[in-house]
């Protein structure tokens, strides 16, 4: 089964021109569409797909600040501000909640590691409290051992992934703009060097504003437009049981396997880091790039097979844009989960967790992560096209900052000020070697 998604209706006809056009309707297009929308921006949200139908839909659903790279961290708190405001403006349940998370460990290393980010979050303003051993032990009763010690972000939450975006989709068109599903961008015109605008299979909206916020697909969009953006994508798999175990966390993380708290009761389960990497022709592209990532986390990953070729999200090859591209002939990406990792993850979480030993299996599935070489992404306009900006390879982390990042978005697109500083997330950074810089997560 794929992950659970609430479907939402399309603006019925495609405008013939708008101030900004997002593409991608994922959390952050969603987002950055909602944001630009209540300034008062014409805007038009385009999805091959479905709204929220990739690794938006696919994720933990993690609301955190608790272990984020420094570069992400203020994007992070603002987001969990946000994902107040979006709620209380909808009058919608996005399923958001600081329920707080809980990280238990067995692993001094860890914990060391745990306790330096707190002395940095503290500088920060962020809260973030270690657990001694007899704490950890006492929070932890569920899992029925004892631990060496844990950690709790009381701010932190969870949203629901079923929910968010198709909920955040419809605040778009409740403050002026559209959203288009099934209806694929192909590309982009320009005039005088500029964005001018966005040809779709249904048509042509003319624009000087695009945000490609395309998700695993955003590096093969670009090189059609010149730009080199360094991008390649994990294949993840995790796992939802029914409703019925009782005692548990809503969000507990341990190097076994994490635990979250679904919308209808029930558990997604998963294992942190583990993902299979399926060849792509973009994987050769950019292996050079991601040989800090892959140095610092290899022992997670386990060989993929040919899935993501076959996709086509990674292709090099330019498209005709008078013809169907790749996008339209796959709408969602929905690969096959690795069995192997699913049976590992429900047998670590019942071992760990009793309580959830008889519950059912709901669903398995699987999502590809995109990321970037140094796991940050990039929020930036394209140097050789003005008019035209990047928001991807949030990898893995777009879920919880989506609303912070949406609200960059609309006010680098509307000349604003921006309330962080974004430096940071510059595309020219991923010319340069990642060794040292990739982030923690």
């Amino acid at each position: 089964m794929p992950a659970p998604l609430l479907a939402i209706p399309s603006t019925p006809d495609l405008p013939e021109r708008a101030d900004a056009v997002v593409i991608g309707g994922g959390i952050i297009g969603v987002c950055a569409a909602y944001y630009l929308a209540r300034q008062g921006v014409s805007v038009a949200l385009l999805e091959k797909g479905r709204i929220g139908a990739e690794q938006s839909s696919r994720n933990w659903g993690w609301c955190r600040q608790q272990n984020r790279d420094a570069r992400e961290l203020p994007l992070s708190t603002k987001s969990l501000e946000l994902w107040e405001e979006i709620t209380a403006d909808l009058g919608e349940d996005l399923g958001f909640r600081r329920c707080g998370l809980f990280y238990l460990s067995d692993s001094q290393a860890e914990l060391d590691g745990w306790a330096k980010w707190r002395d940095f979050a503290i500088t920060q303003g962020v809260t973030t409290h270690m657990l001694s051993a007899a704490e950890a032990t006492e929070r932890g009763a569920m899992t029925g051992k004892s631990w060496l010690g844990g950690v709790f972000s009381p701010t932190d939450g969870i949203a629901d992934p079923a929910r968010a975006a198709p909920l955040i989709a419809k605040g778009v068109i409740k403050h002026g703009g559209t959203i288009h599903q099934f209806c694929a961008a192909r590309g982009v015109e320009t005039e005088a060097g500029r964005v001018s605008g966005v040809i779709t299979e249904k048509g042509v909206i003319k624009t000087s504003q695009v945000v490609m916020a395309g998700g695993a697909w955003a590096s093969s969009f670009c090189r059609q437009l010149g730009i080199r953006f360094p991008q390649a994508s994990v294949r993840s798999s995790i796992l939802s049981v029914m409703p019925g175990a009782k005692g548990l966390p809503d969000a507990l993380h341990t190097a076994e396997v994490t635990v979250t708290r679904r919308g209808d009761g029930g558990y997604t389960l998963a294992t942190s880091g583990r993902a299979c990497l399926d060849l792509t022709p973009q994987q050769f592209r950019f292996s050079t790039h991601f040989l800090p990532m892959f140095a610092k986390r290899w022992q997670l990953l386990s060989p993929g097979d040919l899935q993501g070729w076959q996709s086509g999200h990674e292709t090099r090859r330019k498209w005709a844009l008078d013809r169907p591209t790749p996008m339209e002939r796959v709408r969602i990406l929905d690969p096959r989960p690795s069995e192997r990792i699913l049976r590992e993850t429900l047998a670590r979480a019942r071992l760990l967790l009793p309580a959830l030993g008889s519950v059912p299996v709901q669903a398995g599935w699987a999502g590809y992560i995109d990321s970037t070489p140094d796991g940050v992404p990039v929020i930036d306009e394209a140097a050789n096209l003005p008019g035209f900006l990047l928001a991807a390879g949030f990898s893995g982390h777009g879920f919880g900052i989506g609303p912070g990042a949406g609200r960059l978005i609309a006010e680098m697109v509307t000349g604003k000020t921006p309330f962080v500083e974004h430096r940071q997330y510059r595309l020219a950074r991923l010319n340069k070697g990642a060794w040292g810089k990739v982030s923690e997560f």
